[in-house]
């Protein structure tokens, strides 16, 4: 795809389509691409097929038709170069680990050496603000900490593409900015490419380089959006500027068009073609 000549870090969907045994079609035709150290974000109404693409992108579920690609090679199941944040951080940590053995989990089945997963245990707490609580266990930590140390654990396994789905869903207002702003600092200092799956408009346009906008079900891409905003943003300065307004209006009305079954007649992807 046009702008994915360096394979390292891209990622590449095309004419995904997934259709589940009991017969519903949750994902029709979608198409896009990822560039090596990119920040998208996907928004679309609720039952639009988000998680869903994820999973397939993530290998845990077999497309039905389309393929699926990450720095050059095809997706055929759980990529070693890929990490996952979900929502549900609870259920992702394991509650008889500490968090540094919950950190080291993963690395430790990539065959990382002791000391090199300690340094980058050490470097991912460090970078989350919880180098303090290594020896805790999770349900010792609040859910805004437990999130954190999931977000460790993928920045310690040093991932080509890291995806998180709806990572800030469960946590309060003030604990989700705190979040967003710690994943921006990230992305700015790591430079992993991120697709990022939310249901809040603000905060798809106030982290994304571009927001993919879906329809209802079955799942088509409404509109490729370019966030057009200055790279360096704060929760004041950036949602008070008037391009995010109308960024989120753009967005919001999309969506709104999409739960009264509007899809259009050519896909972004294929309008381009």
């Amino acid at each position: 795809m046009d702008g994915l000549s360096n394979p390292v870090g891209t990622l590449s969907v095309n004419g995904l389509q997934k259709i589940y045994p009991t017969g519903t079609e949750a994902i029709r035709n979608l198409t896009f691409g990822v560039r090596s150290g990119e920040f998208v974000c996907i928004v679309g109404p609720s039952g639009a097929g988000k998680t869903t693409l994820l999973r397939c992108i993530a290998g845990l579920l077999e497309p039905t038709a389309g393929e699926l690609s990450m720095s050059g090679q095809k997706i055929t199941a759980p990529p070693p170069g890929l990490a996952v944040v979900f929502q549900e951080y609870a259920r992702s940590l394991f509650p008889w680990l500490t968090v540094a053995q919950n950190i080291e989990l993963p690395m430790r089945e990539k065959g990382v050496a002791r000391q090199r997963r300690c340094e980058l245990r050490e470097k991912a707490l460090e970078s989350v603000g919880l180098a303090d609580v290594a020896d805790s266990y999770p349900w010792q930590l609040s859910g805004g900490m437990q999130q954190r140390v999931a977000i460790a654990r993928a920045v310690a396994y040093e991932p080509q593409i890291l995806l998180m789905d709806e990572p800030f869903a469960a946590v309060d207002a003030q604990t989700r900015a705190d979040l967003e702003d710690l994943v921006l600092r990230l992305w700015h200092s790591l430079g992993v490419t991120t697709l990022f799956v939310t249901h809040d408009i603000d905060e798809a346009i106030y982290l994304g380089q571009r927001v993919l906008v879906l329809s209802n079900r079955p799942t088509v891409i409404l509109e490729d959006i370019t966030v057009d905003l200055p790279e360096a943003r704060d929760q004041i300065t950036t949602r008070n500027d008037p391009r995010f307004g109308e960024l989120r209006g753009r967005v919001h009305t999309l969506i709104q068009k999409a739960k009264r079954g509007y899809r259009p007649e050519r896909t972004p992807a294929e309008v381009g073609a």
